[in-house]
């Protein structure tokens, strides 16, 4: 495995459950972290609790792309490269076609597919100039394998395998990796908003789903992890 201490890594997505424990964790192992999150006084806590001055981070909607401009800015400010680039932001609606509103539907799909094609946009040239580097998403299980009700979120992560996998083509003769993770079933605030019955005492922990994050972090150039599959030993559906 390789260390992460010294390597430059933005965080999108931190103020969620996943995302704060996954720069809790890379921090902890002494890389430089920058947090970028939605929520700007959640971002403040995650990094009062880590330990990351106000300068490494930004308040940040992916989806609009003068935002996605001006968090490249502040990035670039502060860190003179970016080594790796780890997507845990997005929004579920998960509800039957017939009661998904077209806003609904296009909300998701400019945070979880558009939102991600403008980061890469952003951030894959600095990577190209260096050669090297490592992108990170979750689509989770459902970009992989649909269920009735995710006929909004499906369509999204379907979207964001498919623009990373082609991307992935671009990139061939540099030493820049894209790894994609599939979760299913984690315990976060993803489903504090979902009107479904689910058994969240059965679901993967939050800190055990961003201990797979930095796990990856730390692979070696000469391994490419091009997928992870993580799910709840109940909810094994691939």
């Amino acid at each position: 495995m390789e260390s992460v201490k010294g390597k430059n890594i933005l965080v999108v997505g931190a103020t969620g459950g996943i995302g704060s424990k996954t720069a809790k964790l890379l921090a902890g192992s002494g890389a430089n972290i920058f947090l970028a999150g939605r929520n700007a006084e959640k971002l403040d806590l995650v990094a009062k609790e880590i330990g990351i001055s106000a300068e490494k981070t930004f308040a940040v909607d992916i989806s609009i792309p003068e935002q996605i401009t001006a968090l490249k800015e502040n990035y670039f400010s502060v860190f003179p490269n970016l080594d790796i680039l780890v997507n845990a932001a997005g929004i579920g609606i998960i509800k039957p076609v017939e009661s998904l509103s077209g806003d609904e539907f296009l909300r998701t799909l400019n945070y979880n597919l558009y939102g991600p094609f403008l980061l890469v946009k952003a951030f894959l040239p600095a990577m190209k100039e260096a050669k090297k580097g490592l992108i990170i998403n979750i689509p989770g299980v459902l970009g992989k394998v649909p269920m009735a009700g995710a006929a909004a979120y499906s369509a999204s992560k379907f979207g964001l395998v498919g623009l990373m996998q082609s991307i992935r083509e671009e990139i061939k003769r540099t030493d820049i990796r894209i790894t994609n993770i599939f979760m299913g079933g984690v315990d976060s605030p993803f489903w504090d908003t979902i009107d479904l019955r689910v058994q969240r005492e059965k679901m993967i922990q939050a800190e055990e789903a961003a201990k797979a994050i930095w796990f990856l972090c730390q692979q070696p150039v000469s391994g490419v992890v091009s997928e992870m599959v993580l799910q709840p030993f109940n909810h094994q559906a691939i």
